[in-house]
């Protein structure tokens, strides 16, 4: 029985998992990022857990999959030009840390991409072949498989949703430099903003107002309850997500959308807002996408990099 390894690198911590073929989850670990460290010790320590790891399961690394998951962009060629949380800049992260494995191939990419591919594998997105998986967290996220595969694009930025132009309105910048981007909106830290903006031009009474520190917990729960302003909040947000769910699909056509993410906890209730908007668009397809809730949670990574790694060792 063939057996690998997925690693999923964050900023805070990194993931490791060992899986069968068939999927199974055997066991997993993990271990702080030490990136203020460097690039080298970083790797050098996943090498580590994972020669650890392949001790503790009886197995023989020579014959293990390797999938490495990473925050940042991953081209076709496996180059990854900047991880700007980790200071980490161009290198190749599947040869660097194959060369610390005795040269064992390491497939890697981009962590979102892997995650799509893990709930495409074992999750929310099984039984399909193509989808767009949707992360909504602090930020927007996404991935895209297509036909089994992840699609990383020519310099490792397809997918990147969370970075489209959607709202010309906007007077704030985001992160990336933009001014409008779908992840200032979409996002849990869209949803806030957002909520406190209709809260100042509202004159209807709101549980809203009387949250000091506000989150985009609060404001789903508050939805959920029939608050008139939370409504208007999560309708607003989540319609400019729909719209460019839409207008990806006419450029990948996936089978399915996956939502996953800290929002995707809001559970059917943001998947039927989120679709409600989305059907409006489509016009050429008479079949809708699927849409359906990410099961794996923060497991999606170590899954995705595991299917990378039984590709890898598939002839």
């Amino acid at each position: 029985m063939r057996h690998c390894i997925g690693v999923d690198m964050g900023g805070t911590t990194i993931k490791f998992g060992i899986f069968s073929e068939e999927g199974k989850l055997l066991g997993k670990s993990e271990i702080p990022t030490r990136w203020q460290q460097g690039k080298d010790t970083v790797l050098q320590e996943i090498a580590a857990e994972v020669r650890r790891l392949a001790i503790q399961f009886s197995l023989s690394l020579p014959q293990c999959g390797i999938g490495f998951g990473i925050p940042g962009p991953v081209n076709e060629k496996g180059y990854a030009g900047a991880l700007v949380n980790l200071n980490m800049y161009d290198f190749f992260p599947g040869c660097e840390l194959s060369a610390l494995l005795d040269g064992i191939p390491v497939a890697a990419a981009n962590d979102a991409n892997i995650a799509a591919l893990g709930e495409m594998w074992q999750g929310g997105g099984k039984g399909y072949q193509s989808l767009l998986f949707v992360a909504l967290g602090t930020g927007v996220g996404g991935g895209v498989v297509l036909d089994g595969k992840i699609l990383p694009g020519a310099r490792g930025l397809a997918g990147e949703i969370g970075h489209i132009w959607v709202n010309p309105e906007e007077p704030e910048l985001c992160s990336c430099g933009g001014r409008g981007c779908l992840n200032q909106i979409a996002s849990a830290t869209g949803i806030v903003l957002n909520a406190k903006r209709f809260l100042e031009k509202s004159s209807e009474p709101s549980s809203l107002s009387k949250i000091a520190e506000l989150t985009a917990k609060d404001v789903l729960d508050a939805a959920k309850a029939g608050d008139a302003v939370a409504v208007q909040t999560v309708d607003y947000c989540m319609g400019f997500l729909g719209k460019m769910i839409a207008d990806v699909s006419y450029v990948i056509d996936p089978q399915a959308v996956v939502i996953g993410g800290g929002l995707s906890k809001a559970g059917q209730y943001l998947l039927d807002v989120i679709f409600d908007h989305y059907r409006r668009y489509p016009k050429l397809q008479k079949e809708l996408c699927d849409f359906r809730l990410a099961h794996l949670g923060g497991d999606a990574g170590i899954y995705g990099a595991a299917k990378m790694a039984l590709d890898l060792m598939t002839p």
